[in-house]
């Protein structure tokens, strides 16, 4: 991602992050990418291409930290809704909800004891 990219931003929260995390991997390279390119380059070139190369890295960098922030946020976003929906469910149907819990715990007691 160059100066001049601007990254994309979701007006709504994402419901599968495996884009965003691909987007975020690939920004990630491509700062690996810069650093690896502005390393080999500092000491051939002058202070000015430095400061240039720099001032890039630190705009992908930005770039990067936003995508970071926005896939934080959606997480959180679909976390609470997760929540929301379980405690709905388990006010509309508490015996039902008990039963799957009673289910649950004794499964994993038989698998350990099975040990």
């Amino acid at each position: 991602m160059d100066a001049t990219t601007t990254p994309t931003t979701p007006t709504t929260p994402i419901s599968s992050d495996t884009g965003a995390r691909e987007r975020l991997a690939h920004s990630l390279q491509q700062m690996v990418d810069e650093a690896d390119h502005l390393l080999k380059n500092a000491q051939r070139s002058g202070s000015e291409q430095f400061n240039a190369a720099r001032d890039k890295f630190e705009v992908q960098l930005r770039h990067a930290k936003e995508e970071l922030r926005r896939l934080e946020d959606a997480a959180v976003y679909n976390a609470k809704r997760a929540a929301r929906a379980t405690d709905h469910a388990v006010h509309e149907h508490p015996y039902a909800a008990m039963g799957m819990a009673a289910g649950v715990g004794l499964l994993i007691g038989m698998l350990i004891t099975r040990r």
